[in-house]
């Protein structure tokens, strides 16, 4: 057999007949490659800048090893450096060591969770996990789950629950009620499901950013009064703009009266119901018929790394099950049935990884740091003629108390550009007509020190 393989191919791949072999020499000199360009993070401002890049299309020979390791450094050279102390602009920290290997090995594994035949242990760890974070987050004990590559896929099958549940399926005049700040992934969600724009009722939300019960109320009763059936409610556990959790014990008692599917869009927050200590700022979670959740973006998981949470996990396999007539029958659900996405690769790993590494009290420490630099920054800033608007987590948003927009542009395009010439990248959203400055302090490197430097800086530009 050896012999009829022996074509010049086998040596692109790692022989099982070998130790460590030419793989061995790759993951050495790339785990260098990646750990020097960790430890280089202070030589460079952490946000990327356009450098020259090598070609995308491939020679008709493939390129030397050498070669391809310095096309690669030059790629690295312009990417984002998320452990750099001033990164904050975004809900992307630092990835954990130990999920970093997970992914490595992950990729190295090379298994496919579509069906169980081809990954046995990694999808029942998979249908464990999914079942143990759902009830760890309180939707109880029938609870369960399925991983995706990103929120908004998450969300995306959340909703096309909510529509069988709601035997909505094949209409497209159902309206989904939420808050002006919840993510832009649910207009993509109506788009694939074949529903208009305007299917997606934007509610006004209160001066704090959060959207009343009274206004949801309100909404409820005027669909019902135009006769159109409401797919869902949907709430926010974490605006991305100011990190603002929805009122969502009020507003599941107000579903559960209406009869209607709450989803709450956790993406940012909902990390905070794995701990008892940080569950109040999320309560009322556990009462949604379905949560998004994603590791990513506060625990450190390496992306992507999300996951869609039932209370009845069953809704799965009614909306996605399609049979695989051609794979083995498995003792349980294909993990390809469990939602849209069929080749899957083992992302569970990474995750499973980091939570056991972790534990509830590693868990707990990384969102006391975050909340910890939020206020930090807040008790700062709060001396300065700044609006700061209100957080339930661990992003800040600000801008000048200057009287007119103009004057406001022009600040926070001054400061955006003192911030960074100083190593400190803040984000510039706009948001209900206000020119903000975004600080988001999921980043384990930026220390009191970093914060009062930021402080300093900000308050000279005024």
């Amino acid at each position: 057999m050896k012999d009829q393989c022996s074509n010049g191919l086998q040596a692109l791949f790692h022989n099982p007949d070998v130790a460590t072999g030419s793989l061995g020499e790759l993951l050495n000199h790339s785990s260098a490659l990646l750990c020097k360009w960790l430890a280089d993070a202070p030589n460079h401002g952490p946000r990327p800048g356009l450098i020259v890049q090598p070609l995308a299309e491939p020679d008709v020979a493939g390129k030397q090893i050498d070669e391809l390791w310095r096309d690669l450094s030059s790629l690295m050279d312009g990417a984002y450096r998320p452990n750099h102390p001033g990164a904050l602009a975004h809900l992307d920290p630092p990835a954990l060591n130990v999920s970093i290997c997970a992914d490595l090995i992950a990729a190295g594994l090379n298994n496919n969770l579509l069906a169980e035949e081809l990954s046995p242990s990694l999808s029942r760890l998979e249908r464990s996990l999914c079942s143990w974070m759902a009830r760890q987050i309180g939707l109880g004990a029938n609870a369960s789950g399925v991983p995706a590559s990103g929120g908004s896929l998450s969300n995306l099958m959340a909703l096309t629950c909510a529509r069988r549940a709601a035997n909505l399926q094949g209409r497209c005049d159902g309206v989904v009620l939420t808050g002006a700040g919840s993510h832009v992934s649910l207009n993509k969600a109506l788009a694939v499901m074949g529903m208009e724009p305007d299917c997606l009722w934007r509610l006004p939300l209160d001066p704090e950013g959060r959207l009343l019960p009274a206004v949801l109320a309100d909404a409820l009763d005027r669909a019902n009064q135009l006769g159109l059936p409401i797919l869902a409610v949907v709430a926010t556990a974490g605006t991305t703009v100011q990190g603002v959790v929805d009122p969502l014990r009020q507003m599941a008692a107000l579903c559960k009266a209406a009869g209607v599917w709450l989803h709450v869009d956790g993406a940012i927050g909902g990390v905070c119901a794995l701990v008892d200590s940080q569950r109040w700022r999320v309560d009322g979670i556990e009462l949604a018929d379905s949560v998004s959740l994603n590791p990513q973006k506060l625990l450190g998981v390496s992306k992507p790394s999300s996951l869609l949470l039932l209370q009845d996990s069953n809704h799965l396999r009614t909306c996605f099950s399609t049979g695989l007539p051609y794979m083995e029958q498995a003792t349980a659900d294909h993990g390809g049935e469990l939602g849209i996405q069929g080749t899957r690769g083992a992302e569970v790993l990474k995750l499973w990884m980091s939570l056991q590494y972790l534990g509830l009290e590693g868990i707990e420490k990384i969102l006391e740091g975050a909340f910890l630099r939020a206020r930090s920054l807040r008790s700062l800033l709060e001396a300065l003629p700044l609006h700061l608007l209100a957080g339930d987590l661990h992003l800040l948003s600000f801008n000048s108390a200057a009287a007119s927009a103009d004057e406001q542009i022009n600040w926070r395009d001054r400061c955006h550009k003192q911030l960074l010439e100083s190593g400190f990248w803040l984000s510039k959203p706009d948001w209900r007509d206000l020119p903000l400055l975004k600080a988001v302090l999921g980043n384990p490197f930026t220390s009191a020190m970093h914060l009062e430097q930021l402080a300093s800086i900000i308050s000279r530009s005024l």
